[in-house]
């Protein structure tokens, strides 16, 4: 890319049961929380983004910003990778681990054990309106962009549309900071719930591009994804007629995670007119998707097109940055806000929350001593870890033009 990053990061071939059980259903073997890595390489510094509702991480009370100190006695800061990668992301299912974390604001740390088992994520999560005086301004945490999703955030736009006495809400905050990726239709489902029947009709939400060779003989109407209006089948009924917000413009809180179809979202809004605002960090800079293909049970992914808006743009391969004036295009107005894991997500104090409601109200951002970029964070010796599952930042095109990104 311009800046000097290698454009193929994202080959990778993952077992086919464990990869349609995920993207289907969610479930993995885990504990129910998700890892921030703030430095992956020794000395470390492992937090808990999230968990998962009713997960044994939850039942544990592990928070936002619990740090990891120990894992079945293996120090997480210094110490061996083995056991830490597994145990924050590979764990063996039926098998007991002993953390020791320090938790939010305490100064002495607790140990707890918990033994690996499936969990199923609520890819969408905190649906609300924002206290006062932002009652016009809705926040959702969106995680995952798998099956389930779909009727998790019907329901979300329609509590949405539905508030405030039925006046709806003036202004969206959509928390995209951990989410990966996962089924393009579903992001194209978002968007439209998003911007609305008038902004997007007759227009595509996103077009495949593909070399000369165009292998898969696609046409340029079966290379075209457009903004659904119609519930798609992965968990709702098909064709349900999806809830509109109609808005002119959308805050999308973002960090180095947000990858592939939550990028789609941001770049698909863009193409159909609706102003997005970035606040956060620069996205991951994945415009580039697969055909999954199954052999003895493994399934290869390989990088076999790139996405472009209605507009034509797909060239964010150094991500979307936030505090730009849109020109490039991948340059969006907003503002650069380090991750705050003092606070839950949500909650109208935490930084990039704040940040949002403040850039709303008068056009300006945080002092950028608030914005330290979390690449200052990571330190420079011993081996990193691995971080989560590459199934978590995709993009997939499946039989049928179903796309999973």
């Amino acid at each position: 890319t311009s800046s000097g990053k290698p454009k193929d990061q994202f080959h990778f071939t993952y077992a086919t049961a464990e990869y349609l059980e995920q993207t289907s259903s969610g479930s993995s073997v885990g504990f129910g929380f998700s890892v921030e890595l703030l430095a992956s390489r020794a000395p470390r510094n492992a937090v808990v983004a999230y968990t998962e509702p009713g997960s044994p991480a939850a039942t544990n009370g592990l928070l936002r910003g619990a740090k990891f100190l120990a894992i079945n006695g293996v120090d997480v800061i210094n110490g061996e990778p083995d056991m830490i990668n597994e145990g924050l992301f590979s764990p063996i299912d039926g098998k007991s681990y002993t953390f020791e974390v320090l938790d939010p604001g305490a100064t002495t740390p607790r140990t707890f054990s918990m033994t690996a088992s499936n969990v199923t994520s609520t890819p969408v999560q905190n649906v609300r309106t924002l206290p006062a005086p932002h009652t016009s301004v809705g926040y959702l945490q969106f995680n995952d962009h798998i099956a389930t999703a779909e009727l998790q955030l019907i329901a979300a736009v329609s509590l949405l549309k539905a508030a405030n006495g039925g006046a709806g809400i003036s202004d969206l905050v959509l928390d995209l900071r951990y989410n990966g990726g996962g089924y393009l239709d579903i992001a194209s489902e978002l968007a439209y719930m998003i911007a609305g029947r008038g902004a997007t009709t007759g227009k595509a939400f996103e077009k495949t591009i593909y070399n000369n060779k165009n292998p898969f003989g696609q046409s340029e109407a079966g290379a075209t994804i457009p903004f659904h209006s119609v519930s798609q089948g992965f968990s709702a009924g098909y064709g349900q007629s999806l809830p509109q917000l109609g808005l002119p413009r959308v805050f999308v809180l973002t960090g180095s995670g947000t990858c592939s179809a939550s990028e789609a979202i941001i770049n698909g809004l863009n193409g159909a007119g609706v102003e997005v605002i970035l606040i956060g960090d620069t996205t991951c800079g994945k415009p580039y998707g697969f055909y999954p293909e199954d052999n003895c049970s493994v399934t290869y992914f390989t990088v076999q097109f790139k996405g472009v808006n209605a507009l034509g743009f797909g060239d964010y391969a150094d991500g979307f940055i936030p505090g730009g004036t849109g020109t490039p295009a991948n340059q969006l107005k907003g503002c650069l806000v380090a991750d705050d894991f003092s606070k839950p997500l949500g909650d109208i104090s935490e930084a990039r929350l704040a940040a949002a409601l403040q850039y709303r109200d008068s056009g300006s951002c945080p002092p950028k001593a608030a914005s330290a970029k979390r690449s200052a964070l990571v330190a420079a010796s011993g081996l990193p870890l691995k971080g989560r599952s590459p199934l978590r930042e995709n993009r997939f095109l499946l039989p049928k033009n179903r796309p999973h990104r």
